[in-house]
């Protein structure tokens, strides 16, 4: 894996946990909703990274496009975008929603979901992330709707499998002790070496972000705008920089990203923005500055542009989501 995807991983901004278990007994068919799961779990998201440890026995994942993923024991599931999916085993059965069978939050202990026939048993710890990183993206399309990593053969396995025992029972904690920082931090660890895993043995594509990031003139191009959003970029500045000829660097923005460099700056900057107001109390001209725009006035233009409302207007709405006091 080269520089540029190792530094994307080791810098990836996640927030997560374990949030449930199921065990299913065949025949049985379930479906998730992401934007109500998103809803139901972190109020404020827009999506949700899942992922499904298989723990034990065997099932199958589809997307909206139908395709049906194998996934045996020792296996994780990825969905990295959220979409909508429906889990089943070898039988038919009627498709359950995920949602009707959860208790309504908070959760003293990790919840265990029973479904199915009581044929032959499948467990899986189920996860969630939410990260606004643009890996995570769906308008990236970085990483495909679905894949399945057998992490039990990777390097890291030992840890993993630990880390995932180890949580499992750290789950049901004593009245008097809260669950472990390896619980709660489980879901950032296993997500990135799975990615790691995914990455090493996909198979290598022409086009989009991981593909960007492999390519030996967007590598370091895209490098050094996420390092120096705040910089006053030209084509012309940005190929000098990494020592490429103007056209080069723009024809190959185009080709693998598809769009300009210019364009894919400011997608750039609004991300940043977007995670600023999100998680800062920082005015909304500082967060212009920081992110390359001499005014709040041109900030607030080209964010509406790309989110359809002010950075203002969109933090107050986020605010009310979450549930946030009203500012002060």
């Amino acid at each position: 894996m080269n520089d540029a995807l190792s530094s994307a991983l080791e810098h990836l901004r996640l927030e997560g946990a374990l949030f449930f278990r199921t065990e299913l007994t065949e025949p049985f068919e379930l479906e998730s909703s992401p934007l109500a799961l998103a809803d139901a779990l972190v109020p404020g998201a827009d999506r949700l990274t899942l992922f499904h440890i298989v723990a034990s026995g065997s099932c199958w994942v589809a997307v909206d496009d139908g395709v049906r993923y194998r996934a045996e024991a020792g296996d994780v599931i990825v969905m990295p975008y959220g979409d909508h999916y429906v889990m089943g085993g070898e039988g038919a059965a009627e498709c359950v929603s995920i949602l009707s069978l959860l208790d309504p939050l908070p959760w003293e202990v990790m919840p265990m979901l029973h479904l199915g026939g009581g044929g032959r048993r499948t467990e899986i710890v189920c996860g969630f992330l939410h990260s606004t990183d643009p890996l995570f993206d769906p308008a990236m399309r970085a990483l495909p709707a679905v894949f399945v990593v057998r992490l039990m053969s990777a390097p890291a396995a030992g840890w993993v499998r630990a880390s995932i025992d180890y949580a499992m029972a750290d789950a049901v904690p004593p009245s008097n002790r809260s669950p472990s920082v390896i619980a709660t931090r489980l879901p950032e660890l296993v997500l990135i070496e799975v990615l790691r895993t995914h990455l090493a043995t996909a198979p290598a594509i022409d086009h989009g972000w991981i593909a960007a990031l492999r390519d030996p003139v967007l590598a370091p191009a895209l490098a050094v705008l996420h390092q120096e959003p705040e910089r006053r970029w030209t084509v012309a500045g940005l190929a000098a920089a990494v020592a490429t000829s103007r056209s080069a660097l723009d024809e190959r923005f185009r080709q693998v990203l598809g769009q300009s460099p210019i364009r894919y700056l400011t997608g750039w900057r609004m991300h940043l923005a977007v995670e600023l107001l999100a998680t800062t109390e920082l005015a909304v001209f500082t967060i212009a500055r920081r992110v390359g725009y001499l005014s709040e006035e041109a900030f607030s233009r080209a964010f509406k542009r790309e989110r359809g409302m002010s950075p203002s207007h969109w933090r107050a709405a986020l605010r009310r989501d979450r549930g946030d006091p009203p500012s002060a």
